[in-house]
């Protein structure tokens, strides 16, 4: 049998070598287990359901800690991304609430016009030959502004004054045939008044020598016939010529109508080709010419503007939002970039044109010089006087009788908070206050709508 050696060193014992017979060497043989041992490990493979349940709650009860903690951190990461946003105080403008009396006032802006106003239009088709004056000259009403051409105007002119003439001395012609025809008519009607005459002195003699027995009752009868034929045909001769004189009159009428007919048209021709000169036909100031020469034209087409510049007028666009409570009457302030002028409301235009109503305004007094058709100008029209009312600057984006939202600055004057206004009756500057807001308040009246979303900013 090998030997065993023992390896100190190494701590572990070292297997037996096999024999030379080959006989597979004994196991190392373990210490056997104590008592208290087999009890302890027979005691662990006992199951206990009540450990296990007591292992889940602990797991769930760390979830549920673990999904608050993480929903706390997010939501403490939401609230620092939407931390207030800093407004600079001077990139915004600040009003203060008030109280006392306050104007209502309504604004328009226009232009300087003038009460008296011709446009000249082309009273015929023709092209334009020559522009004689500019814009701003002054003109007299036979001031020539243009002159124009149309050969066929001209012609037709000449054709319809040559036919007037014509008609006129047809007319001539005809009173003096009906006066011929009249007069032959007259004498024979003379002739047969005498022949009548002689007749019955003739009847009237042969009459009483029949009663005398100095001519036969045949040379009476004859005398009687004579006279009753002369006195037929006078007869028709009077009638002749009664109706002679009515012909007469209707012919007259008749070329009469025919030679006003051609007068008319003869002296349109004539105005057409007066036409083609335009002159300015009103005392003013020549305001623009909307003609060049070479361009051809038409009946109706504006070829210039003249003004009265002496008497000018206000044209203001006021909103129709705002234009509701203007009348006839308002008093009226109008910065013309050099003065005021003071005026009253003339007309309201009853259209809404783009969102706009046009305002006339009389203006009384002297004017500024420099003052002409044109100009631009503002206008105030004053609209009531509102006594002991809370009012404010006009905030930015407002409109009457509406609720907006504005940021009130606090007393610190580092933050602002967003509050809800109900607003009032409108000015051109200003609004009266009916709820959110206090006598002394500070509001913004920028445009804040890029931070609407916040309840408070910061200014600095």
């Amino acid at each position: 049998m090998g030997r065993v050696e023992r390896n100190c060193d190494e701590g572990e014992y070292p297997m037996p070598r096999e024999n030379d017979a080959g006989v597979e060497p004994r196991r190392m043989q373990q210490p056997e287990e104590t008592t208290t041992e087999q009890s302890a490990r027979n005691t662990m493979d006992i199951p206990r359901p009540d450990l296990a349940l007591a292992k889940r709650r602990r797991r769930l009860i760390l979830a549920t800690v673990g999904v608050v903690c993480l929903a706390g951190a997010t939501l403490g990461g939401l609230k620092i991304g939407r931390a207030l946003p800093v407004v600079p105080r001077s990139t915004v403008v600040i009003g203060k609430v008030e109280r006392g009396d306050l104007n209502r006032e309504v604004h328009g802006a226009g232009i300087l016009t003038s009460e008296s106003i011709l446009w000249i239009t082309a009273e015929t088709s023709g092209r334009v030959v020559k522009s004689l004056l500019k814009p701003g000259a002054p003109v007299a009403p036979e001031s020539v502004i243009l002159i124009l051409a149309n050969p066929e105007v001209e012609l037709a002119s000449l054709d319809a004054g040559t036919r007037l003439r014509i008609a006129e001395a047809e007319f001539v012609e005809l009173e003096a045939r009906l006066e011929a025809q009249s007069m032959t008519l007259r004498a024979e009607s003379a002739v047969l008044e005498a022949e009548l005459t002689e007749s019955t002195l003739q009847a009237e003699a042969a009459g009483r020598l029949a009663q005398e027995g100095l001519t036969s009752a045949i040379d009476r009868e004859i005398a009687d016939a004579r006279r009753a034929s002369v006195l037929a045909r006078s007869k028709i001769e009077r009638e002749r010529l009664v109706v002679m004189k009515r012909v007469g009159a209707a012919q007259r009428l008749a070329k009469e109508a025919e030679v006003r007919q051609h007068r008319a048209l003869a002296e349109l021709r004539k105005n057409q080709v007066a036409g083609l000169t335009v002159r300015a036909k009103v005392a003013g100031v020549l305001q623009a010419v909307s003609v060049e020469p070479g361009q051809q034209v038409t009946p109706g087409v504006p070829l210039a503007l003249v003004a009265d510049p002496g008497r000018l007028m206000a044209r203001l666009r006021v909103a129709a939002t705002e234009a509701q409570d203007i009348v006839p009457g308002l008093v009226v302030s109008v910065d013309t970039g050099t003065a005021l002028v003071e005026g009253t409301v003339s007309r309201v235009d009853p259209v809404v044109k783009d969102g706009t109503v046009r305002v006339d305004v009389a203006l009384r007094g002297v004017l500024p010089r420099g003052a002409r058709p044109d100009l631009r100008v503002d206008g105030a029209i004053q609209i009531e006087h509102l006594a002991d009312v809370l009012h404010l600057g006009r905030p930015t984006r407002s409109q009457a009788h509406s609720t907006i939202a504005l940021f009130r600055i606090e007393p610190s004057g580092g933050h602002a908070e967003q509050v809800r206004v109900r607003l009032g009756r409108t000015s051109v500057s200003a609004v009266e206050i009916l709820d959110g807001l206090l006598v002394g308040n500070e509001v913004i009246l920028s445009d804040m709508s890029r931070w609407e979303s916040y309840r408070r900013i910061a200014i600095r």
